[in-house]
């Protein structure tokens, strides 16, 4: 492929809801323009993007891919995103690196969840957006519904271009609206036939283009308003200027399996879709905190963000890059503006799919990736040392749900272990670490499916086998009264003896631990000891009297004691603090605290009854509600964080996937009686 600049470059996010056919569309494109010498399916397991073991097993994208073709002398960057939400970081990763969200629309099934995700994250990016309403040749499509519907969704800026005209059931004719013209795909191939007659129906959609053209320019709003007709230019050019700003989004249909529509489809990007040199740059910040504009500018010093990272055991470790500003070689000095490391560049290459492709160049507004970068993760930006300057990186959504990991073979945690963070390193929302408190290690992602893939990764990639559970939790123990006790160690050996003796006074208090005090009169303990009493405390609260699990609220207050001049020490006293804590923790009417976290869940107002009650059903307290926009509102509540194992499960099945949440630990609280008992049996079982 030859060298294309930034103006003749086109980045395109392939994005919509799971089973629309994001990746045949895009496998039918890479066919058509001769990047790929045969046409991949999904069923098959052989198409271009979808390379992963996993996602051939299956048959459905759970990361980003990229791939590269070039058609009428425009070079396409396409990065296929996944529409399952529980891989929406490929979703943000494909976002990042693209100009242009192109948004598949199942004919059958209309807009969907995924489809309104991908809407809401281009608008957020402010990319341009197409809409390729896909398998019309399926019996049960309906495109003028689906197109109803999406106007109705998203408001005039849905503008037709291609629709088909439908022959006993067949959708074979497909007449681009702008150009007036129609083609016949009966035969395979587009044949050129006279415009069909649709009637009312093709004025009406006219219509809504004029509509749409009416909103980009004040001109042309005046002259549509006056009643006067576009002429065939004005359209085209309103058109395009109106995609390239955001404010018109063309619709395209065919059939990615059949090959329907795909040459219309592919003509229309090149032509109305922005470059990278009209969408490419952004804004940077610069070591003093100004903002600075990059614009694509091949001449200027280097900037570029990595937005996806892959850690193979076999292959090494893959970053993918978009250059922003200048230009890359393989002698480009760059510095990683996280970790302030020089990057070395071994080689530059081009992805389609799995295959490499090596070039000498990758100039501003190009995509591409760099072999065995040492320290670079995704979201870092690499710049010219002359010229340091951090981009945004990469934004995903927050951890849904973590499980417990088991090894099945005792002796391979330290193999789990390093396998996940090499799996965490390529995918940012898997998160792994140990819960020193509970002693489990815990991997955290974005739903069921997100973590059974990264355990399927982990035995296919490291050899490792693993099981999840739910996790435990992390309770605490306290005291709800005072006490006094004395803790006395004396012990008698053939030469000196041990010998330390202390009363000390425990009360609740409002602290993480133990706050230690003293008022000891006459020096019946030395100070020398104190903080040996101290430290017998600070270790012996590592365990209630309860469960096990660590107190606090607790502060011990040394008063008096007895020593020995000789037998002495601080080992004694440590012991005999320790005695005390012992004897006088179980007779200060000890109690299980279980931790609370705060939960923001932003649902459909039509939701709000069903989330509501599933809070209260959780043992949660609604602290109020907030309007989100959209149609949406917030619930702030507590909740006890054993009962939001599965919420992130439940929240998506009653929403349809609408919904979201953020939930963190707030305090801890005293649990109901049930929950102590039962959580305190099954401590003491153990």
């Amino acid at each position: 492929m030859k060298q294309y600049s930034a103006k003749n470059i086109i980045n395109v996010a392939v994005t919509g809801h799971s089973g629309s056919g994001k990746t045949s569309l895009t496998e039918a494109m890479l066919y058509l323009s001769g990047s790929s010498e045969r046409r991949g399916k999904v069923d098959d397991g052989n198409t271009v993007t979808d390379f992963d073991p996993e996602e051939i097993r299956r048959k459905t994208s759970i990361s980003s891919a990229t791939a590269q073709f070039e058609w009428r002398n425009k070079q396409l960057n396409l990065i296929d995103a996944p529409g399952l939400f529980d891989f929406e970081g490929g979703l943000c990763e494909a976002m990042r690196a693209a100009d242009t969200a192109l948004i598949v629309v199942s004919g059958k099934d209309g807009p969907a969840v995924g489809t309104e995700k991908a809407f809401a994250a281009a608008e957020k990016r402010n990319l341009s957006k197409f809409v390729f309403v896909n398998g019309l040749c399926d019996e049960s499509a309906r495109f003028y519904r689906v197109f109803e519907d999406l106007k109705s969704k998203f408001g005039p800026s849905i503008c037709p271009v291609v629709v088909p005209y439908i022959v006993d059931g067949q959708a074979n004719i497909y007449v681009n609206i702008l150009e007036y013209k129609a083609y016949d795909y009966s035969g395979g191939k587009p044949v050129p036939v006279a415009m069909p007659d649709m009637g009312d129906r093709l004025e009406g959609l006219r219509a809504a283009i004029c509509e749409a053209v009416a909103e980009t320019d004040d001109e042309l709003f005046e002259k549509y308003f006056s009643g006067e007709e576009f002429t065939p230019e004005e359209i085209i050019v309103g058109v395009s200027k109106g995609v390239k700003r955001g404010s018109i989004t063309p619709v395209f249909c065919g059939d990615a399996l059949l090959m329907r529509g795909m040459e219309q489809f592919l003509n229309g990007i090149v032509w109305l879709a922005p470059s990278a040199e009209e969408k490419s740059g952004e804004t940077g910040v610069d070591l003093e905190g100004n903002l600075i504009e990059l614009t694509v500018n091949e001449d200027a010093a280097p900037v570029a963000v990595v937005f996806k990272t892959v850690a193979d055991p076999f292959i090494g470790k893959l970053s993918y890059i978009k250059v922003i500003a200048g230009k890359i070689t393989a002698e480009t000095p760059l510095v990683n503006m996280t970790t302030g490391n020089a990057e070395r560049i071994g080689k530059l290459l081009v992805m389609n799919g799995k295959k490499q492709t090596e070039v000498k160049t990758l100039v501003c507004g190009d995509i591409g990736a760099i072999p065995k970068l040492s320290t670079a993760n995704t979201g870092d930006t690499l710049c010219s040392p002359v010229r340091k300057i951090i981009v945004k990186p990469v934004e995903y959504p927050g951890i849904a749900m973590s499980m417990a990991v088991t090894a099945a073979k005792k002796g391979e945690e330290d193999k789990v272990a390093q396998g996940f963070m090499r799996l965490a390193e390529e995918d940012p929302t898997l998160k792994f670490h140990t819960n020193h408190e509970t002693h489990e290690m815990i991997i955290s992602g974005l739903g069921d499916q997100h973590l059974d893939v990264a355990v399927s990764k982990l035995k296919s990639k490291f050899g490792v086998e693993v099981s999840l559970k739910k996790p435990k939790v992390p309770y605490r123990e306290t005291i709800r009264k005072t006490v006094q006790v004395q803790g006395r160690h004396k012990k008698q050996t053939g030469g000196h003896g041990q010998f330390g003796d202390v009363w000390i006074e425990f009360s609740p208090c409002d602290s993480d631990g133990l706050v230690f005090d003293e008022r000891v009169v006459g020096g019946a303990v030395p100070k020398g000891f104190f903080p040996a009493v101290e430290k017998g405390l600070q270790e012996s609260i590592q365990k209630g009297p309860l469960a096990g699990y660590p107190v606090v609220g607790v502060k011990a207050v040394l008063y008096d004691g007895s020593y020995h001049p000789v037998d002495s020490s601080e080992m004694a006293f440590k012991m005999a603090a320790s005695i005390a804590y012992r004897e006088g923790l179980p007779k200060a009417n000890p109690v299980l605290l279980e931790p609370l976290g705060s939960l923001q869940a932003t649902v459909p107002d039509a939701n709000m009854g069903d989330i509501m009650g599933e809070v209260n059903k959780r043992r949660g307290r609604i602290l109020g509600m907030n309007p989100a926009g959209h149609g949406t509102q917030t619930v702030d509540a507590e909740v006890p964080m054993a009962e939001m194992h599965d919420f992130c499960t439940y929240l998506r099945q009653v929403t349809q996937g609408r919904g979201s949440f953020v939930f963190n630990f707030a305090r801890y609280e005293e649990a109901p009686q049930p929950i102590a008992e039962k959580a305190i049996g099954l401590a003491v079982g153990e």
